[in-house]
């Protein structure tokens, strides 16, 4: 306890010691030290990272249904807070090496240094034998930029090699695509997609550390030992094979091809590129061990008072990495940053417009998903399976690590320019003194790698933002300074805790994003409209679709 009122004074005492903006009220409906509270539970020890399947899940689930009980608001699955998730752990266990023929000499590539290799296939052993390879330029099907990479081509029982990122990139012109900014094409979760739409055998993807936006060792880390998939009993076609080789390992398979394949990037960004044939063929494998179980997505609501089946949805993970690797001693990865910061910061919203006399006429609803570290499996499952129709889902609101810097001058926008929720939050953030910004580094595809893109997905608008920019105090360069210092010291390691003893946790930034996000539901809550996708979003059609426009 003592421990506890010492992180309260503490927190209390960093946001007195910061002078509110000049536009910014001095009464807060959201407050510093309930966000500490919340954090400084939930990135505790005793939540041991919080894992699913492990106790820290079961702790979590406890203290996230209790918190909302404590506020009064309903269950969000019919008489449950909860939304059952099946999930299957793959522990993969690749062949050492990918073998192509036919070539003068057979080529062997090394696992880990030259390749990875997974399977989403719930099999106990899955192969590729004598797989006819085939470069399929940047592995995309986009209509609405007159784009096909598979046009004409029949690749059931093939490989298929692409490139990462897409044509856009590097091509020096901010039209073609979105130039630098990397679109829903662009990301590698894409290309596994459409290879399991058009039948392919396998995929490889060529690595590249500036259009990945991370080098070759996130890629050899993310993908060796278990892994996390939903469970999907009757679900679609998946490849046999899916990874990644590196740019010097395709540079060897197309060496060993009779196609000429010089200047292949420039090749597959060409307007003109057809797929291409190798004559050549992969063999590898993957063995599993199986373990299968259910992980939970935890669900309330604030019922609407005149159309409540009209819905805003707020989001947030609540699982982390769990008990893993030894680092300095510590191997508890408690996740504070991420992502306890942004379930406290839901928590602190639903407990305001609990408080609220005059509730909302939409109906707000507050889902904590689980197994976001996995790939976004929690609110995959619910976009697939949805509690509330996605046509009558008027936008979600995402927080995922949310920043400690003190007050801030800007609203850092993810996927800026998508829609016109930040139209809305553009001029809540001008109520507070600050500025939009878009993402400084676009080409690193943000917008793909949090909970919000699987609403994306299905087409309904969606928003995630944060102060971290430019700070009030210390300005862009204090501001960046402790982005750069998170990423390289604790970002998915031990150090990412919440101990105001020890780091410098200054929270009013933090309660200036939640405080956005409040009004940004209450202002929805309140309103006719429904939120569109801005023209040139890849995500437009699919909500026109929705709702038969």
């Amino acid at each position: 306890m003592q421990k506890y009122l010492y992180i309260l004074l503490a927190a209390s005492f960093i946001y007195g010691c910061q002078q509110p903006s000049e536009n910014q009220s001095s009464t807060s409906i959201i407050d510093t030290l309930s966000i500490a509270k919340h954090i400084e539970v939930l990135a505790s020890d005793d939540f041991l990272g919080r894992k699913p399947f492990t106790e820290g899940e079961v702790k979590t689930l406890a203290y996230l249904k209790g918190e909302f009980e404590k506020y009064g608001l309903q269950p969000g699955n019919g008489d449950s807070f909860f939304q059952e998730v099946p999930l299957v752990e793959l522990d993969c266990k690749p062949s050492s090496e990918l073998i192509i023929e036919g070539g003068q000499e057979p080529l062997s590539l090394e696992w880990r240094s030259e390749f990875v290799s997974f399977t989403e296939r719930v099999e106990e052993k899955v192969t590729l034998e004598s797989s006819e390879l085939v470069f399929a330029g940047f592995g995309i099907v986009a209509p609405e930029y007159g784009w096909n990479d598979y046009e004409g081509l029949d690749v059931e029982g093939k490989t298929v090699i692409v490139l990462v990122n897409d044509p856009g990139f590097g091509s020096e012109d901010s039209t073609f695509f979105k130039g630098e900014t990397m679109t829903y094409y662009g990301r590698w979760t894409y290309k596994y997609e459409e290879a399991a739409r058009q039948g392919a055998a396998g995929i490889f993807i060529v690595h590249q550390t500036a259009p990945a936006g991370y080098p070759w060792n996130v890629v050899q880390n993310g993908w060796s030992g278990a892994s996390l998939f939903l469970d999907q009993a009757e679900g679609g076609y998946q490849p046999a094979i899916q990874g990644w080789v590196t740019r010097d390992a395709a540079i060897k398979i197309f060496e060993a091809s009779e196609v000429d394949m010089r200047n292949f990037v420039e090749k597959a960004r060409s307007k003109d590129f057809k797929p291409v044939s190798l004559g050549l063929t992969a063999s590898t494998f993957v063995e599993n061990g199986i373990k299968k179980d259910v992980s939970q997505n935890v669900i309330a609501k604030i019922e609407g008072t005149e159309r409540p089946d009209e819905v805003i949805i707020y989001t947030a993970h609540w699982d982390h990495l769990g008990v893993g690797p030894v680092v300095d001693g510590d191997s508890i990865y408690n996740g504070a940053h991420d992502n306890a910061s942004g379930v406290a910061s839901m928590l602190c919203i639903a407990a305001a417009f609990a408080n609220q006399e005059v509730k909302p006429k939409r109906s707000l609803v507050f889902l904590a998903v689980t197994a976001e570290e996995q790939g976004l499996l929690g609110s995959k499952y619910y976009s697939a399976n949805p509690v509330y129709p996605t046509s009558k889902t008027v936008a979600n609101i995402n927080m995922d690590g949310m920043y400690y810097m003190g007050l801030m001058k800007d609203l850092t926008v993810i996927g800026y320019g998508q829609s016109e929720l930040e139209d809305i939050a553009g001029g809540l953030a001008a109520e507070q003194g600050r500025y939009l910004y878009p993402d400084s580094e676009p080409e690193k595809g943000f917008f793909f790698r949090s909970d919000h893109f699987q609403f994306a997905k299905v087409g309904i608008p969606a928003f995630y933002a944060y102060g971290a920019y430019e700070a009030v105090d210390g300005g862009v360069a204090y501001a960046k300074e402790v982005r750069d210092a998170y990423n390289v010291e604790a970002y998915h390691l031990p150090a990412d805790e919440f101990t105001l003893e020890e780091t410098d946790w200054k929270m009013a930034g933090m309660q200036q994003d939640v405080e956005l996000f409040y009004e940004l539901g209450k202002v929805l809550g309140n309103s006719e409209d429904w939120p569109e996708w801005k023209e040139g979003s890849e995500f437009k059609s699919i909500r026109d679709a929705e709702m038969g426009h």
